[in-house]
Parts: C-alpha cells; structure tokens; sequence
C-alpha cells in the first residue's frame, strides 16, 4: 500500500512568500512492519551485500547504551535502510549508483552515545552473489536495532523549522503567531519540516540545529537520512500522519491498531540520527550528528 501525506491545511507559499527560496523535497520513506526480502527497499531488512566483500564491523570503543559499560571486541554492524533508486527516484543518489545501503553499531559512541552510522552507494548490478545478513549482537540495546519494515517511500515539500536563518524566523514570527492563534494551525509542528525516517530535506531536528562542514572543502554537509523513533506525535499527525493510516471521523490515533503501528514502526527508542554528505566533494564524505531523546 503507498502512503500520501494529506495536502496542507493553509497555502504556505501564499501566506508566507519568504519562504519559498528555502523550500526542499525530502523523501519520506514511511517504514511498516513486514518482512522484507534482500531485494526490497526497507528499514531494518536483510541487505543485498556481496558476497565476497566482507561484513563491516565496529572495532572501536562502544558502549551499552543502558549500563553505559564498555563493550570489548568487534561487532557486526545492523541494517538501518536500504533504498533502491527505482522506489525513491528523487533521493540523491550519486551517478552511476542506483541502491543506498546504510548501516550503524547498534551500541553507543562518544560522549552522546550515539549509534555509528556507515554509509554504501552501489550499483546492484554488480551484487552476482550475495552473502548473509548477520544477526545483531545478542547484547546489544534492541532500542538501537530497527525491526524490519517495508518501505512506501513518498516525496514532500518541506520547509525548515529549526533551521530558519535568524532574521527570516524574526521577520515572520508574528505571522506565524497569527496564523497559530487564528486556525490552530502551528508553522513549526504542522507545516515545516516532516517528521520520521526520510532522505534529504531538512533534518528532523528534535533539539537546536548542528550541521557538520566537511572536512575537504569547509562547507556545511548535505542532509541525507534522519533516522527517528516517531513518524507523527500528539500535535503532528493533524498534518503529518498519512491518510491510509489515519483512523478517519477526525478521530485521534491513539486508539486505532493501524495509526498507532504507523507511529514507530522500526520499535526504536532515540532522539534523531542525522546522516550527513558533501555533495560538492566527489568523494562524498560523510558525518553524523545525534539527539537524544
């Protein structure tokens, strides 16, 4: 089944013109329970990974995310999303690569604790054979471990939130105040930037804004993937939860078994996972950032 995210309630553009240079098309990918296959776009699903190259692994320093002991030895890195370019053609994939492969230690890293995030370009093309997906550490946190979804990836039109530049936020405040006062409808939750597991767009910020430069040219990175727990919350779904899963009648979600399934799909427990690209560098070198929840 696709997912269509409903029209928005207001003409945005209309009532707000300033922000048309800053508006951007993000993919959302709308993860459901299923079982997908190693030829399927998903979230958490077994990858299409050649069989002579072999499983990445993390050998640094990682930690239980809920004792925050240390862990020692290697592990085997789980599968966040894989895209192919025939169901998302207007994700960013780079020339000559049609299938994105993005994995993550399902421990935490740093200072944050934040799963560690790889990602693969390739040409499924060139995948003959294809090896095992491994099974996740049996001691790490579930919480970092996405069940596996199928995909109905979508593109909308999104507008930035917490990213709006300083003075633009300050010369559309009290419009944006008006418009929330008269129709109930809130620019920040309602009609900027869409929540949940998406490519490209603006990243789903769940606290203030950190955009990594690249380390090559200096430049702030490209937004590729936001992986977060929720795909709609108590004020989001007005605008934001797709009409295939809504409960209809106008009827909140939280009772209704199909929108409440939409809601964390993958069974994830974090703030946001922010995957970043330089997509001026022709190497595309990648960072990340983390939220906490």
């Amino acid at each position: 089944m696709s997912r269509h995210t409903p029209p928005h309630p207001v003409d945005i553009e209309g009532l707000f013109p300033e922000l048309l240079p800053w508006r951007r098309q993000t993919v959302r990918l709308h993860p459901r329970p299923g079982a997908p296959t190693i030829h399927d776009s998903s979230v958490g699903g077994p990858l299409l990974w050649p069989q002579d190259q072999p499983w990445p692994v993390c050998d640094g320093e990682h930690y239980d995310r809920d004792t925050q002991e240390p862990y020692a030895g290697e592990v085997y890195l789980v599968p966040v999303v894989q895209l192919h370019r025939a169901h998302a053609p207007d994700a960013p994939f780079p020339q000559g690569r049609d299938l994105l492969q993005v994995l993550w230690c399902p421990y935490g890293h740093g200072e944050l604790l934040c799963p560690l995030p790889r990602v693969y370009w390739r040409n499924s093309h060139d995948v003959h054979r294809v090896g095992p997906t491994p099974s996740p550490h049996a001691e790490a946190s579930e919480k970092y471990i996405p069940d596996p979804c199928t995909l109905h990836p979508e593109t909308v039109t999104e507008y930035p939130s917490w990213d709006l530049p300083e003075g633009l936020d300050d010369l559309l405040y009290e419009r944006f105040y008006r418009l929330e006062r008269e129709t109930g409808w809130s620019y920040q939750y309602h009609l900027s930037d869409a929540p949940g597991i998406k490519i490209g767009g603006y990243p789903g910020w769940t606290q203030d804004p950190v955009w990594p430069e690249c380390g090559w040219c200096e430049q702030p990175m490209d937004h590729l993937l936001t992986v977060s727990s929720w795909e709609y919350d108590g004020a989001s779904w007005h605008t934001w939860l797709p009409a295939e899963d809504r409960p209809g009648d106008g009827e909140e979600p939280w009772g209704h078994e199909r929108a409440r399934a939409a809601q964390n799909p993958a069974g994830l427990m974090l703030g946001g996972v922010y995957v970043f690209e330089c997509w001026s560098c022709p190497e595309r070198p990648t960072d990340h950032w983390f939220d906490c929840s």
